[in-house]
């Protein structure tokens, strides 16, 4: 079965994800997957595609995420996953914390 072709902007999204992940310092063949990923992912959100995974749409979307899930990117961890974290380590009173009490509590 043939794949659907992208939009046009699909295509726009296509190439500034790319030259993002380019500029840096991906390589070429990753920066590609990675964008293709991005904008397969956002178009089965929208309905535009005809098979989606669960967590294609369940998830936060592929622009949301930005730096909400990586450990030194804006934001830095999320408040959930720095609870999820202090939980492995087991560490006590980490349900009544604030996000900054919790990240120096799991860096320790």
């Amino acid at each position: 079965m043939p794949q659907q072709a992208w939009s046009a902007k699909r295509e726009r999204e296509y190439r500034h994800i790319k030259d993002g992940l380019l500029s840096r310092g991906h390589s070429e063949s990753d920066a590609e997957e990675i964008a293709a990923r991005t904008v397969n992912k956002d178009r089965a959100r929208a309905g535009e595609s005809e098979t989606r995974s669960r967590t294609s749409v369940d998830d936060i979307s592929s622009s949301r995420r930005g730096g909400l899930r990586s450990h030194r990117g804006e934001g830095g961890r999320t408040k959930k996953q720095l609870y999820e974290d202090a939980r492995r380590q087991n560490i006590k009173g980490r349900s009544t914390m604030s996000k900054a009490e919790l990240e120096r509590a799991v860096d320790r």
